[in-house]
């Protein structure tokens, strides 16, 4: 069913009045994160349009405002995670915090674009609804225009505001505030308007297209009835795509930069040889290495010259071929490498996940390759995947259609054909700032991540691409390839950024492996929960609420079940359940650090010129009522467990049924601890998992996360803290493995990865250990084996 029309205002900086009428389309959103078996689906949260706000010393433009903040719906059950504080050694005794962490809420993830429809009185067939279509792209984009003056007008007057404040440190402060959040709402309302502009455009493309093939069409058909000529076979729109674009043609004239590129590479090359070969020239015993693979045999080479890929094939020619990559001496290593010394050699084939991650990573060159034949647009990254890969490419104002996706794909599968090795140098950072200059993404990378003198490239045919590798031999390891979807991103998924066209990808080296995945996606589908909650009226989700569930009477018994059962499963383990406000000031989560990195993701308001937001977690709160009378040591540990209302602000793009949501409830609990209780209570949140998560036929993995590069505190605390976690794991017996520096910024954490019915792992429940936040409140207890009762 179409969504109802509304009613959008005319702005005044529109050359032409908006049209009459504007109808938001369905938007799908793709790969959900899922903790139970469900495939992705489709949600259309529309765009809803109000007044814009009033501005001091300016008249105040009329402006869509961005879509309401509305209530999510309860995730599924979440069973219980822990988080544990580390003492300050300034503040010590100090209470351990242990709270049982809202699961992570999912990576953005970007959707396809849908197509606007204007309502149109149809005079002449599609023409008048191409020409009302045309003029709503026309007034969006000067609406765009105007947003835009109107930040940088505002962000002046913020800096404006912010002089006067420092000559006049006695004047009142509340216009600063105000002024800020007026930016961050025109902001909002600019990603808005950025998303229907490009809606517009790619629905005028289309129509324009199709109604050119259909003109096309008419004429050849006309001259053939003329003729007296018999008509060819019906074509679908994907083989029109095809002749249409002949990948043949794309490579035979590729992009200048492409070029200019190839022509560097060479040069660096040649550089790269001539060292090369003075290691070679040596020809002494210093040369003459060992190589030790992994099933104890010793095989003897020469260093620089003798390669994984040689030792591989000294053992069986069809271990060298089923070989994806090496690891030498535990790192990564290129087949085709020259080894530099005495190693150690690790085969690794399809079958082991590294492998695996290397094997996609090389199949997303080819398909940047394509991308950049194809479209001559700028490569962005290619981050590793989980099953599968993708690519991002930038395009200005053109987007990838789903139509061109097998044109793609045959392109990638012309590519493999060609076995094109992929080629290894290191080259300075300075000397890929010139190599990469058309590309200002790969120059940003360069400037801001890459904090060593030298990096390194890969080329694969024409496609020269910045990436620490390692990749597979060449292209032609890469048996069977699909291109199976694309959607839109954000560069650093950050909206304010550059949009971006993702497409997926997915390949495997051989038929079969294929034909199990695709099996899998389809068995996916059928277990979608927004189509089994509609089928059976568990519940349902409405644009006028977008990311908040609407649970139904059966629902709502299953929902409340879960919650008598978990509530009853914390009572056994000497949890108390407590309250807690669903709103605070921003006070609280300024003095908690959450404001500083998580405001974005919060629901804000103002009330008696205070600003206050809706809780997404009930950590700061938690402390609050920890800290709300002197605690004495006999009371530790203090177990608290909640069951409140949670809003987190996601993306609308990330929206996707019960896995992504804005208004949810879980089980959420904190355990405040001393160091001595640490271990014990730890195992104890273990336990506590194993037997909530068994009860539901879950299995589960382990992971524990490490200190991040962005650490809070001393190196000290985190290393004991680490410790700690690391002998609960050993107790507990499970395998587990580490996650290096992937830790929150304020502690450790043990994350749980369980395990659904088609094989997949979605990472849910955290132990985390947190020693900030007992700081950032002083929070304490009075001991009692010290003489005078130290606090």
């Amino acid at each position: 069913m179409a969504p109802p029309l509304q009613r959008l205002p005319s702005h005044p900086g529109c050359a032409q009045p908006a049209p009459p009428f504007h109808m938001a389309p369905p938007l799908q959103f793709l790969e959900p994160r899922l903790i139970s078996p469900l495939p992705s689906a489709t949600i259309a949260p529309p765009l809803h349009g109000t007044a814009g706000p009033t501005l001091p010393h300016r008249p105040a433009p009329t402006v869509p405002i961005a879509p309401p903040s509305i209530c999510l719906p309860v995730s599924f059950y979440r069973p219980a995670s822990a988080v544990y504080n580390q003492p300050h050694p300034a503040l010590a005794p100090r209470p351990l915090f242990i709270y049982r962490q809202p699961c992570p809420a999912p990576a953005v993830r970007p959707f396809s674009a849908g197509c606007p429809r204007v309502a149109s009185v149809r005079v002449g067939g599609k023409v008048a609804a191409m020409a009302a279509e045309a003029l709503a792209a026309e007034a969006v984009a000067s609406r765009l225009a105007r947003q835009e003056e109107d930040i940088r007008w505002l962000w002046a007057e913020v800096h404006r505001l912010r002089d006067e404040q420092l000559n006049a440190p006695d004047r009142c402060q509340a216009e600063g505030p105000c002024l800020t959040r007026e930016v961050a709402q025109l902001r909002a309302e600019n990603r808005e308007l950025r998303h229907c502009l490009y809606r517009l455009r790619l629905c005028l493309a289309e129509e324009l297209s199709h109604q050119a093939r259909l003109e096309s069409a008419a004429r050849a058909e006309a001259g053939r009835a003329a003729a007296g000529a018999q008509p060819p076979p019906s074509q679908s729109p994907e083989e029109d795509v095809k002749k249409e674009i002949d990948p043949d043609n794309e490579v035979k004239n590729p992009p200048n930069f492409m070029k200019e590129r190839l022509k560097f590479f060479e040069i660096l090359k040649k550089d790269h040889q001539l060292l090369l070969a003075i290691y070679e020239k040596k020809g002494d015993s210093s040369n003459v290495i060992t190589v030790r693979v992994a099933d104890g045999r010793t095989v003897k080479g020469e260093a620089w010259k003798t390669t994984p890929y040689q030792v591989a094939a000294e053992i069986s020619q069809e271990l060298a071929e089923t070989t994806v990559v090496a690891k030498v001496n535990g790192e990564l290593w290129d087949l085709d490498r020259p080894l530099e010394g005495d190693a150690t050699v690790e085969l690794l084939t399809f079958e082991d996940e590294e492998a695996r991650a290397v094997y996609w990573h090389s199949s997303a060159h080819v398909l940047g390759e394509a991308l950049e034949l194809h479209y001559g647009g700028l490569l962005c990254c290619s981050p590793p995947g989980d099953g599968s890969f993708h690519y991002d490419v930038y395009l200005e104002d053109r987007a990838v259609s789903s139509a061109e996706l097998p044109v793609l794909e045959s392109m990638c599968q012309a590519i493999i054909k060609e076995q094109q090795p992929f080629e290894r140098l290191e080259v300075s950072t300075k000397v890929l700032l010139d190599l990469f200059k058309y590309n200002k993404f790969k120059c940003r990378i360069l400037k801001e991540k890459v904090a060593t003198p030298t990096t390194t490239v890969y080329r694969c045919g024409p496609l020269v691409e910045l990436c620490k590798g390692p990749h597979v031999r060449h292209t032609g390891t890469i048996k069977v390839i699909k291109i199976f979807k694309n959607s839109l991103a954000y560069w650093a998924d950050n909206p304010e950024m550059e949009m971006l066209q993702r497409v997926y990808g997915v390949s495997f080296p051989d038929e079969q492996r294929m034909a199990a995945w695709e099996e899998l996606q389809e068995e996916a589908r059928a277990r979608d929960h927004r189509t089994i909650g509609k089928e059976q009226e568990l519940f349902f989700f409405h644009d006028l609420s977008p990311g908040s569930c609407f649970f139904l009477p059966r629902g709502a018994c299953i929902y409340n079940t879960l919650i008598d059962f978990i509530r009853e499963q914390h009572h056994q383990r000497n949890f108390t359940e407590v309250l807690s406000p669903n709103m605070y000031s921003c006070k609280l989560w300024e003095a908690s650090g959450h404001w500083q990195h998580y405001s974005e993701n919060m629901f804000t308001f103002d009330i008696d010129k205070d600003t206050f937001a809706l809780k997404p977690m009930n950590c700061p709160g938690h402390c609050l009522m920890f800290a709300h009378r002197p605690r004495s040591w006999r009371e530790m540990p203090i177990r608290l467990a909640d069951f409140g209302v949670l809003h987190r602000n996601e993306p609308s793009g990330a929206l996707s049924g019960l896995t992504c949501v804005r208004r949810f409830q879980q089980d959420d609990a904190h355990i405040f601890c001393t160091v001595g209780q640490l271990e014990e209570e730890i195992k104890g949140c273990l336990q506590f998992l194993q037997s909530v998560y068994s009860t539901f036929g879950f299995s589960f993995q382990l992971n524990l996360s490490t200190r991040p590069e962005n650490f809070l505190g001393k190196i000290e605390l985190w290393d004991e803290a680490e410790k700690q976690l690391q002998n609960s794991l050993m107790e507990f017996g499970k395998t587990w493995k580490i996650n290096p520096g992937e830790g929150a910024f304020y502690g450790p954490k043990i994350d749980l990865e369980i395990k659904d019915a088609l094989g997949r792992y979605h990472q849910c429940a955290t132990i985390q250990l947190d020693f900030q936040l007992p700081i950032r409140f002083n929070l304490t207890y009075v001991s009692g084996w010290r003489k005078g009762r130290d606090k």
